[in-house]
């Protein structure tokens, strides 16, 4: 059974692992020694210090095996983007030429560069080893951060976004970018990609083209992949879409990858999720559910059957039933609360 936890200083060995792993456009997880233990240092304060209202600070969590202890995937929050280092999208719209005098109108889509989404918090670093992507371990993986979430809304934005990996090839090659890189830049895709995940973006200001950019004016190879998502990607974006987010026209501004969004109170299992309180003992008829603890730097999170008893504690709680093997992985004891939603 795997548990999600937050990440630790033992689990830096994998995480380098997992980003040798996650190939090409997978911008958070750069094979970098340095940048990879600043996340692992940024997630620890966070978790060591919680606040009281939003502000910059990044959840990382790892899915661990609860027999072997091996780690398997990592998934992420940061709590809010942009504010120390800018966030840059292309927003797709729409411009008008018309002349009532000729009778001529034409509408165009164009790319504008923004930083709409400065101060929104983010999913982020979503990745599951090849060899665990079974069963219900990717629907783990994403939908535990809505428990964190809605048990700590306060610390984060009420728009959450999630990028999603745009087209490219087994050797990082992005129709998209290959435009731009003629046309503005002399660098390859997976350079500019490194660069990006390493935080160095003043070359986005220096060279990205100011002006909003004619689609039309596009190659037909870099028209066609904006606002699709690559394959490997496609069950994440599933996922959210379950959820409920949807796509506003967001892009990234490298591979086009489509930028989804949802408001954090109606993310489907924010929304559902109740806190219940711990009965110990036998499940012998039970549902499949989404079950985290309510503690901050202990947050744990499994998929699991539970029962769910039709009595109140004194705070009128629920109670639901949970056997000894789950309430250990989850940390909690008879009386606890925890938090739930159902599969």
């Amino acid at each position: 059974m795997l548990v999600i936890r937050p990440i630790a200083q033992k689990d830096f060995p994998t995480l380098k692992q997992f980003a040798i792993e996650s190939g090409h456009g997978f911008t958070s997880l750069p094979v970098n020694d340095d940048l990879l233990q600043r996340k692992i240092d940024n997630s620890l304060a966070a978790f060591a210090n919680r606040g009281t209202a939003k502000a910059e600070g990044l959840y990382f969590f790892v899915a661990e095996d609860g027999e072997t202890g091996e780690v398997l995937g990592t998934c992420a929050i940061d709590a809010a983007v942009g504010l120390s280092d800018p966030f840059y999208n292309y927003l797709l719209g729409k411009q008008v030429h018309s002349s009532a005098k000729l009778g001529i109108y034409n509408v165009v889509e164009t790319l504008t560069l923004t930083n709409d989404y400065t101060g929104v918090s983010e999913l982020c670093t979503l990745f599951l080893r090849e060899s665990a992507r079974v069963g219900l371990n990717g629907r783990l993986l994403s939908k535990s951060r809505f428990l964190f979430l809605a048990e700590f809304s306060e610390l984060f934005d009420h728009r959450i976004l999630a990028e999603m990996r745009g087209v490219s090839d087994e050797q990082g090659r992005s129709p998209f970018w290959h435009w731009l890189q003629e046309h503005f830049f002399t660098m390859d895709f997976p350079t500019v990609d490194y660069l990006t995940g390493i935080g160095q973006k003043g070359f986005i200001a220096d060279l990205m083209p100011k002006f909003p950019i004619y689609v039309n004016l596009l190659s037909k190879a870099a028209r066609d992949v904006i606002g699709i998502t690559h394959n490997n990607t496609r069950p994440a974006l599933h996922l959210l879409e379950e959820e409920g987010f949807t796509w506003r026209g967001y892009v990234d501004i490298f591979d086009a990858g489509p930028s989804v969004e949802c408001e954090l109170s109606q993310i489907r299992s924010v929304r559902n999720s109740r806190q219940y309180t711990v009965k110990i003992g036998d499940v012998s008829q039970g549902n499949q559910h989404l079950i985290s603890n309510t503690q901050f730097a202990d947050f744990r999170a499994l998929i699991t059957e539970v029962e769910l008893v039709g009595e109140s504690d004194k705070d009128g709680l629920l109670t639901v039933t949970l056997t000894k093997e789950v309430a250990k992985l989850l940390k909690v004891t008879k009386g606890d609360r925890v938090r739930l939603v159902e599969i």
